[in-house]
């Protein structure tokens, strides 16, 4: 089975942001190690690996491009050199981000509409597309068993993905779906003291090409690409 990519948003690898959220998840796809997690006392009685296992395996990141494998006659260098191109021409941005629910999920998320974030998953969505294959009969099946509206199916079909433009949600998960309020609640209080020093405002600056060897592989960071363009002047 062919190698899949995708076009994620990563923080700075460097950062407290990234170093926490990988500690908690158990693993950091950009350095392909196993990472010890904090002390989490007020979960002692939950089983963390089973929570985060989903997430761990696609590693922190927001998904701008969904997972795909390259088109015929594309090749891996031909993706980095354009995700390097395209992260060169874009500015960084501030927008404040905390833990929050996303359904019966847990993930950071944007504090306020953001339209520079919007803006900037749509361009990818976009302008990455060329390297992406057609999905797979398999995909689609297994996207459809999401109930998807036709406008999601008729976007899936010509995009790859389904919650992409007005049904764009930015998020970087924390856990595995949790079905008991109480419990998702518990967790997400823990979150919040967690990640209390990282939330609030966050500098997005950079794009991230992550690779899956295969189904059952995690995703690595392949490269991360730092936005290089001045950030236009405020009009006086």
């Amino acid at each position: 089975m062919s190698a899949r990519y995708a076009v994620y948003y990563a923080p700075d690898p460097q950062g407290q942001l990234w170093n926490l959220a990988c500690a908690w998840l158990g693993r950091d796809p950009h350095r392909k190690t196993s990472c010890a997690r904090p002390d989490m006392p007020g979960l002692a009685d939950v089983d963390l690996d089973a929570l985060t296992a989903s997430p761990r395996g696609y590693g922190f990141h927001a998904t701008l491009k969904a997972p795909f494998e390259l088109a015929e006659g594309r090749r891996e260098v031909e993706l980095l050199d354009f995700a390097e191109g395209f992260a060169k021409g874009r500015s960084p941005y501030t927008a404040a981000i905390s833990p929050q629910a996303l359904g019966r999920f847990l993930a950071f998320r944007l504090d306020a509409p953001c339209p520079e974030m919007s803006a900037f998953a749509a361009a990818c969505v976009k302008e990455f597309d060329p390297f992406r294959a057609p999905l797979s009969e398999f995909d689609i099946a297994r996207r459809r068993k999401a109930d998807l509206t036709p406008a999601q199916d008729a976007r899936m079909l010509q995009w790859g993905y389904p919650y992409i433009f007005e049904d764009f949600r930015f998020h970087m998960t924390l856990t595995n779906r949790i079905d008991d309020d109480s419990l998702r609640e518990r967790v997400l209080d823990a979150l919040r003291q967690l990640f209390a020093y990282v939330s609030g405002p966050h500098r997005f600056d950079g794009v991230a090409i992550y690779r899956q060897a295969d189904r059952d592989a995690p995703f690595e960071v392949m490269q991360r690409f730092g936005f290089s363009a001045q950030a236009a002047a405020s009009p006086a």
